[in-house]
C-alpha cells in the first residue's frame, strides 16, 4: 500500500469552468489529497508542462503526477496538445487521460495511438464525477507507481 500521506498534482486541461468546479469538488468528496491545477486549452497547458508563458519564475506550476486531458478546447486541442507531450523525451513519461465529452471510436483510438492512458467519457452529474474521482485515485494514486518528480531532472 502506498503512503496515503503524499500529497498528488492533477493537472486539468479543460476550456469549461464549470467542468472545472466539477471536479474539483468531486476530489474534495472523496478526500483526495492533491493539489489540482488548472489551464484552459492546450496551449497553456504546454506552458504549464515547460514553465513558459505566465508559468514562469514565482508562478507554481509543479511537474504533475496525472493530467486529466478534454480534447475540444480552442487555441490547441488535446489531440494535438497529447501528441506533443507524448513525443517530448522530458514530459512523455506523464499519464494523460483523456475526459471528454466526445464519444466517438476515432477519438478513442486516436487517445491511444498517441499515447493516453485512459479514456473517460465525462459523466453528466456530479454523482458520476464522484465516482470517477473515486476510480482515478484508487487506480492512479493507490495502485500504479508513478515516475517521482524528483526522479525526472
Amino acid at each position: 500500500m502506498k503512503d496515503q500521506s503524499w500529497k498528488y498534482t492533477i493537472l486539468l486541461a479543460q476550456d469549461n469552468s464549470n467542468d472545472w468546479m466539477l471536479v474539483e469538488q468531486a476530489f474534495l468528496e472523496i478526500d483526495l489529497s492533491s493539489d489540482l491545477f488548472f489551464v484552459q486549452d492546450g496551449i497553456e497547458l504546454l506552458q504549464y508542462l515547460r514553465k513558459q508563458g505566465r508559468f514562469t519564475g514565482s508562478t507554481p506550476a509543479p511537474r504533475p503526477d496525472l493530467i486529466l486531458l478534454d480534447l475540444n478546447m480552442p487555441r490547441k486541442d488535446g489531440r494535438q496538445a497529447l501528441a506533443e507531450i507524448k513525443t517530448d523525451p522530458d514530459l512523455r513519461s506523464i499519464p494523460v487521460v483523456v475526459l471528454t465529452n466526445s464519444d466517438t471510436q476515432e477519438d478513442i483510438l486516436r487517445t491511444y495511438d498517441l499515447g493516453g492512458a485512459g479514456f473517460i467519457i465525462k459523466p453528466q452529474n456530479f454523482e458520476g464525477m464522484v465516482e470517477v474521482a473515486k476510480v482515478l485515485k484508487q487506480y492512479w494514486f493507490e495502485v500504479v507507481e508513478l515516475v517521482s518528480a524528483e526522479r525526472v531532472k
